[in-house]
């Protein structure tokens, strides 16, 4: 039973995704723009959740240098968002049906140089990036521009049906998929041959598995996983986002961070800290390329156990892995 409502689920998928496929490359923001609006209708509690987010996280977001949008209120930066996503699910249909290639090849790069100095050491590039943008088109424009195989870390879809249509789209792009079950050894491999890896970390996570940081003006768990992934494997991790402008998309590469080495409790979060602040920085810059409908703040009034073991980087990206959501 359960086979054939994944296969019912999937032929869904397949029938709405090939009918906003169709949507000519001119139409995509008018088009985007109404499916936002019947939004309002269909999911108000998400539209809700983003509200909220937004509200807490303006008092902080006000007071950066880098804060542009002093006459928009959390409504507006919400429908904003809301635009921005169904203009991506618009586009990430037509990726999905072999129509995007001139999407991706209209995607500008910037700061293409941090990547090839970071090749240059000959231990692979971890890019760091979160649910910004439209982030299915950055692993596919990174592909694209640099010539090279991209990996991204990814969550198995329970249906087996759905999973076979979204990894045929991600590999008609020359993008490998890492499921998360077995990441932590199948990136060490990328890395060994100087390869790309794609995450995704601005998801909250449990707090056995992250560190306790400030992210827009207020306390949020983050993960550990890319601090320890970056420790272990002495790869270069570069902070890249993508963002709307007009039509067309920008991905944004920046310097590597330089993470402490610093074993302790205290070092840890200082690094941890050190890449949320790269997420954070792109959210106050392009606060309607940014997932605000995640509950990106919950569980940050618990503590761990000081009393537990800690745990192995095996182990600590196993439990990423499985926990944190793409």
């Amino acid at each position: 039973m359960k086979m054939v409502l994944w296969f019912i689920q999937a032929l869904i998928f397949y029938l709405f995704t090939i009918l906003f496929a169709m949507i000519p490359q001119s139409g995509i923001r008018s088009t985007g723009r109404l499916l936002s609006r019947m939004s309002t209708v269909l999911i108000p509690k998400r539209r809700q959740i983003a509200i909220d987010n937004i509200r807490q996280a303006l008092p902080a977001m006000s007071k950066d240098p880098d804060w542009n949008l002093p006459d928009q209120s959390p409504e507006d930066i919400s429908r904003n968002m809301f635009d921005h996503l169904a203009m991506s699910l618009i586009e990430t249909a037509r990726l999905y049906h072999g129509r995007g290639t001139k999407i991706i090849e209209q995607v500008e790069i910037r700061g293409a140089e941090h990547v090839e100095r970071a090749k240059a050491r000959g231990k692979g590039v971890i890019f760091l990036t979160g649910h910004c943008g439209n982030w299915e088109l950055a692993a596919l424009g990174l592909a694209h521009h640099f010539k090279s195989t991209m990996s991204v870390v990814a969550r198995r879809q329970d249906s087996p049906y759905l999973n076979s249509m979204v990894e045929k789209m991600r590999q008609r792009y020359d993008n490998n998929i890492i499921y998360k079950d077995k990441a932590f050894k199948s990136m060490l491999s990328v890395f060994r041959n100087n390869g790309m890896v794609g995450i995704l970390v601005d998801q909250a996570v449990f707090p056995e598995d992250g560190a306790l940081i400030n992210f827009l003006g207020r306390k949020a768990w983050a993960s550990k996983a890319p601090v320890v992934l970056a420790r272990k494997s002495g790869t270069a991790v570069l902070p890249a986002f993508i963002h709307r402008e007009e039509d067309r998309h920008v991905i944004e590469i920046q310097p590597e961070l330089s993470f402490s080495g610093d074993n302790s409790a205290s070092g840890m979060t200082a690094d941890v800290q050190l890449y949320s602040n790269a997420i954070e920085n792109f959210i106050i810059r392009h606060p309607y390329d940014w997932y605000w409908v995640h509950r990106r703040w919950k569980r940050a009034g618990q503590t761990v156990d000081a009393s537990e073991p800690a745990m192995s980087p095996r182990h600590l990206l196993s439990a990423h892995e499985t926990r944190m959501t793409t």
